[in-house]
């Protein structure tokens, strides 16, 4: 019996070791995902190309139901699924770092192969943190605006800018949406790489992506701070601009993943 435990212990794969990042292991990140970006711009601009429609389709949905006060918080929620429509960046990067040539079979194979991994659950988790995202907006919507409709767009920015109900909710639904990314980008932020690269479960990937940003905070938050501003500025040319900010953040973000995860044994 003591046989049979010992040999099951030693086939579990050992939880993965984190190392402390400074400010300059974010700045090598970012210059490392440009690099790889140029060097196969194809695939990013791929992947980047659905989250810029998908970015396209959903505006048009709630424009054409209207509910275009609805707009900027579901641009900002979709942020929080911006790490699972970049795995195939990941791979890309990977293979670029093995010193291999990416193809299309194989980084396609690669990211439709993740359905029978723990990615697929962790997409579950992003997704799930989207629903609750849009959830929140509507109950704070619903407190402070109550479930008065808008005519226009330009109804809703007028209430929400002349009126103390408007800024109160701006104020309190900036905090709790600053709370919830900063919830979700905790615990996704490592985990998706991670999660690609090694097989390993997903509470395993969430608790090391968590133990990352505790064990470096002011570089993780900056990283994160990059990611929304980058993906806000990029979305204002029509949703264009995410085409190449996707994947350049997707590359930067293996490198990063890279420098705060050490290798496994």
């Amino acid at each position: 019996m003591t046989d049979v435990v010992d040999k099951t212990a030693t086939s579990t794969p050992a939880a993965p070791r984190i190392r402390a990042i400074s400010f300059a292991d974010v700045k090598a990140a970012l210059e490392d995902g440009l690099t790889d970006f140029n060097r196969a711009p194809v695939f990013g601009l791929f992947f980047g190309g659905i989250y810029a429609l998908g970015g396209l389709v959903l505006l048009a949905i709630v424009f054409a139901l209207d509910l275009s006060y609805l707009a900027y918080p579901l641009f900002a929620g979709s942020i929080l699924i911006g790490p699972f429509v970049a795995a195939g960046v990941y791979e890309v990067s990977r293979e670029l770092e093995a010193g291999e040539t990416p193809t299309w079979s194989r980084v396609l194979g690669t990211v439709f192969e993740q359905r029978k991994r723990q990615l697929g659950s962790m997409a579950f988790v992003s997704i799930f943190a989207f629903i609750i995202w849009m959830y929140q907006v509507r109950l704070l919507l619903a407190l402070f605006l109550g479930f008065a409709s808008f005519a226009t767009l330009g109804d809703f920015i007028r209430v929400l800018f002349t009126t103390t109900d408007g800024l109160t909710f701006l104020m309190v639904g900036h905090v709790v949406g600053a709370a919830l990314a900063l919830a979700v980008f905790s615990i996704s932020v490592i985990s998706f790489p991670l999660l690609m690269d090694r097989d390993v479960d997903v509470v395993t990937a969430i608790i090391t992506s968590v133990q990352s940003v505790l064990a470096s905070p002011g570089p993780m938050i900056a990283w994160g701070l990059i990611v929304v501003v980058t993906l806000v500025i990029a979305a204002l040319p029509a949703f264009l601009g995410l085409v190449v900010a996707l994947p350049v953040l997707g590359h930067a973000t293996w490198h990063l993943y890279r420098r705060a995860v050490l290798p496994a044994d």
